[in-house]
């Protein structure tokens, strides 16, 4: 009875050892299919460039005080920026879905615009993809800290101001397409502004002023 249960038992312990070394070689083989797949393909992120953004209106205050109170009002920034931006897909076999993609302003390290949705929109093999979104924002308070940084900007004559983009991205290969993946893109772009309201703040108005950048921004996938 006891070499019985011995001939059972290391039997049993035999199939456990199949099952797991065909579990384990499975494994092996799914990891050297998508090694594979990434040797042959090359996938790369795409190249985000700014071309241009014409200032329709770009207005920092700093009022100080009000009359009434010792409280500090905020600090806020008016602006309206059309900004050009191109995307370029350097992948000879990957196509690239850009789903859900917002666009802002941001100015040390503040959203200062209302995000802008893109387009959805394809891009196919070694395609190229402009958006001319318009990023606005009226009078959004920033940092008190920031005060001091306006002035150091108004006597240096401009802005560094991040064109940021935001989304999600899939991949597509013949007719198999990836699961969604988050896309951030930060491109500087330095907006030259006039002092011309006293040592309160400084701004851009009308008419229109248009900056060529040409700018290549920072992709993170």
């Amino acid at each position: 009875m006891t070499k019985e249960c011995d001939f059972h038992e290391d039997e049993r312990r035999q199939l456990i050892r199949r099952i797991f070394a065909a579990i384990l070689s499975f494994i092996i083989l799914i990891l050297f299919v998508i090694f594979l797949i990434w040797i042959i393909l090359r996938p790369t992120k795409p190249r985000f460039i700014l071309q241009d953004a014409t200032v329709f209106a770009f207005n920092l205050s700093s009022t100080g005080e009000t009359p009434s109170s010792t409280t500090p009002t905020p600090n806020t920034i008016t602006l309206t920026i059309q900004v050009t931006l191109s995307s370029f897909n350097p992948n000879s076999k990957i196509g690239i879905y850009y789903h859900k993609l917002d666009a802002y302003a941001s100015y040390r390290g503040q959203q200062i615009s209302l995000a802008t949705e893109l387009p959805q929109t394809y891009q196919g093999h070694r395609d190229v993809t402009v958006w001319s979104p318009i990023l606005y924002g009226a009078a959004v308070p920033v940092s008190p800290y920031l005060s001091e940084i306006l002035r150091q900007d108004q006597t240096s004559g401009g802005v560094l101001v991040n064109v940021k983009v935001n989304g999600r991205v899939k991949w597509k290969v013949g007719t198999w397409v990836s699961g969604r993946y988050h896309i951030d893109v930060n491109c500087p772009a330095f907006i030259k502004v006039a002092g011309d309201k006293g040592d309160d703040g400084f701004g851009v108005s009308a008419p229109a002023v248009k900056f060529q950048f040409l700018q290549s921004c920072v992709v993170d996938v």
